[in-house]
C-alpha cells in the first residue's frame, strides 16, 4: 500500500519564512535554511518552498536562498513562485529542486505545463491551485490569492493534468491558517476528477485533522501544512505514530 506523505511548507518572503491567515496578514516565522534542515531530519516526507510574492511582484524567484536551503534537504524538494517559463524550471532545478510548482505562470500561459512536462517529465511538474468559493462555485485565484481568474477550479485542474502535470497541490483559501480542518468537500471533488497524486493544503490545526483527511478521502496522497509544524503545535513524529495507530500507511 502506498504510504501517505506529510509535507511541511515554507512560504518565503524577502528571504524569511512567513505565515498568515486566508493568505493575508503575514508574520515572520524563521529562516528557511534552518527550518528546511529541521524538517529534513525530523521525518518529513517532502518539503515545499514557495517564494510567495514573486508572481505578484513580477520578478523571478530568489535563487540564492533557495540554493542554500536545498543544500540542507535530503528529501524531495518542490519549489514554486514566479515560474513563468521553461527557463525558470531549468534555473530552479539547477538550484537543487526535485519538482517545480506552477500556479500563476500556468494560468497566464497554459502551454507552460505541457512544455515543461515534455522537457523534464510529468513527475517534475506540480500544478498548484489556489481555490476559493465565489458565489457557491470553486474558483481559481492567481498571484498568491490576490486575483480572481474566474476559472472553474475543477475544470482547470483537469486541463492541467491532461496537459502533463504529474501532481496537484490544492490550496484552500477559505480554510488557510484557520486550523479548523481541511476542505474535504473541495478535495473530494478534485480526487474524483483526476488520477494523479493530490496534495491537500490549507486548514490543518491538529493531528486529528490529518487522520480525518486520510480516512474520509482514502485517495488523497498527502497532507501539507505550515504554521502547526513551524510553531511546534504538531510534531511530525507524533502525527505519523497516530496515523499508524489509525491504520493509515506512512513512512517512519
Amino acid at each position: 500500500m502506498i504510504t501517505k506523505r506529510i509535507i511541511p511548507c515554507l512560504d518565503v518572503k524577502d528571504g524569511r519564512v512567513v505565515k498568515g491567515v486566508n493568505f493575508q496578514g503575514l508574520n515572520d516565522v524563521s529562516s528557511p535554511v534552518e527550518l528546511a534542515k529541521y524538517y529534513s531530519e525530523c521525518g518529513a516526507d517532502e518539503l515545499v518552498f514557495y517564494d510567495i510574492t514573486a508572481s505578484s511582484e513580477g520578478r523571478k524567484l530568489f535563487t540564492d536562498i533557495l540554493t542554500e536551503t536545498a543544500r540542507q534537504v535530503f528529501i524531495p524538494l518542490t519549489v514554486g513562485g514566479g515560474i513563468n517559463t521553461v527557463d525558470d524550471f531549468d534555473r530552479v532545478l539547477k538550484c537543487g529542486a526535485d519538482k517545480v510548482s506552477v500556479n500563476s505562470g500556468a494560468i497566464r500561459n497554459p502551454d507552460l505545463i505541457g512544455e515543461a512536462a515534455k522537457k523534464y517529465g510529468d513527475q517534475c511538474v506540480v500544478l498548484s491551485v489556489d481555490i476559493k468559493r465565489v458565489d457557491g462555485r470553486f474558483t481559481v485565484f492567481a498571484k498568491g490569492g490576490r486575483e480572481n481568474t474566474g476559472l472553474d477550479a475543477i475544470e482547470w485542474i483537469k486541463s492541467g493534468v491532461k496537459a502533463g502535470a504529474g501532481e496537484i497541490v490544492v490550496n484552500s483559501i477559505d480554510t488557510d491558517g484557520i486550523k479548523k480542518g481541511f476542505d474535504l468537500e473541495m478535495l473530494q471533488l478534485v480526487c474524483d476528477a483526476v488520477s494523479v497524486p493530490v496534495i491537500a493544503s490549507g486548514g490543518a490545526g491538529k493531528i486529528e485533522d490529518f487522520i480525518t483527511l486520510f480516512k474520509k478521502i482514502p485517495t488523497i496522497d498527502a497532507g501539507l501544512a505550515a504554521s502547526i509544524f513551524h510553531f511546534g503545535e504538531v510534531k511530525i513524529k507524533d502525527l505519523k505514530n497516530e496515523m499508524l495507530n489509525n491504520g493509515i500507511p506512512t513512512r517512519i
